[in-house]
């Protein structure tokens, strides 16, 4: 009899998180023709290392946001990080040096946000922080792409609200 109780509470409990899960919103994020992006890094392995920490920081905060039985894409159309690069002899490679001109962090995206029983919200606009240099104690410095990571934390809040209400 025990056995049997446990068996039945064990695929009950299996059956709920089944359907938590399957309850819980989802992200999907992609870069359309990475290749042609104004400067997510020209070539080489700082490329693929900028976008995918692009894509894990991005599916991490577009968890946050969407609600249960939510579908959110995200298809990112280019990307342009904060500063410029610069060859420097003495690195012998190149350096990303911010002057807090029109070198501003822009990221442009194309946003779906499905729900059960409500039309798609789709959304393309160019996400950007022109005053990137201005923002004091947000992001830690040493953080990789943090002036990017800081933009995008501002435009969820803006576009889905505050992460704390879901």
């Amino acid at each position: 009899m025990r056995r049997a109780t446990r068996s039945i509470a064990l695929s009950c409990g299996l059956v709920l998180a089944a359907a938590a899960a399957q309850a819980a919103g989802s992200v999907r994020v992609s870069f359309v023709h990475p290749e042609g992006f104004s400067d997510a890094r020209d070539a080489g392995p700082d490329r693929d290392v900028n976008l995918r920490e692009l894509k894990r920081y991005l599916e991490a905060l577009a968890a946050r946001h969407v609600g249960d039985g939510q579908t959110l894409t995200i298809e990112v159309l280019d990307v342009d990080l904060a500063g410029e690069l610069r060859f420097s002899r003495r690195a012998t490679r190149e350096l990303r040096v911010l002057n807090g001109r029109a070198d501003w962090p822009r990221i442009k995206l194309r946003t779906t946000l499905e729900s059960a029983g409500q039309p798609a919200r789709r959304v393309e606009q160019t996400v950007a922080d022109m005053a990137y240099l201005q923002h004091i104690g947000r992001k830690a410095d040493n953080e990789s792409l943090h002036h990017e990571k800081r933009m995008l934390d501002a435009w969820f809040a803006a576009q889905f609200g505050s992460a704390d209400a879901k």
